[in-house]
């Protein structure tokens, strides 16, 4: 990673935040891991392979953990060996700073 986004939390967001575009956006993209895409400018989206479904549900609950630790809440789709975690901030409908470390740390948990 280019910039250390596990060094930061989630934080609120001012009322006057707008999603990240271009070269913003093309920065923090460069600070996560392959794994996770941007799709449609809107999103980001990681899948996790397991073994079974027992460890794709145990990453399941430990990306819940980090979501409740940083208070930013991802959609998560789980099926036999794979999660797809998806990220964005409801609040301006698109992708904030939050997403990343949200991306970070859950990328850093399922280690």
């Amino acid at each position: 990673m280019t910039m250390d986004l596990l060094s930061r939390h989630c934080q609120p967001l001012g009322e006057d935040a707008l999603p990240l575009e271009g070269e913003a956006l093309d920065h923090y993209t460069e600070a996560i891991p392959d794994r996770w895409k941007v799709v449609d400018g809107h999103h980001l989206e990681g899948t996790f392979e397991f073994e079974n479904f027992v460890e794709a549900l145990e990453f399941t609950n430990a990306a819940g953990e980090v979501a409740e630790e940083e208070n930013h809440h991802p959609e998560i789709t789980v099926t036999w060996g794979r999660a797809t975690v998806r990220i964005w901030t409801h609040d301006i409908d698109g992708l904030s700073e939050n997403d990343f470390i949200l991306a970070a740390r859950i990328d850093a948990r399922a280690r």
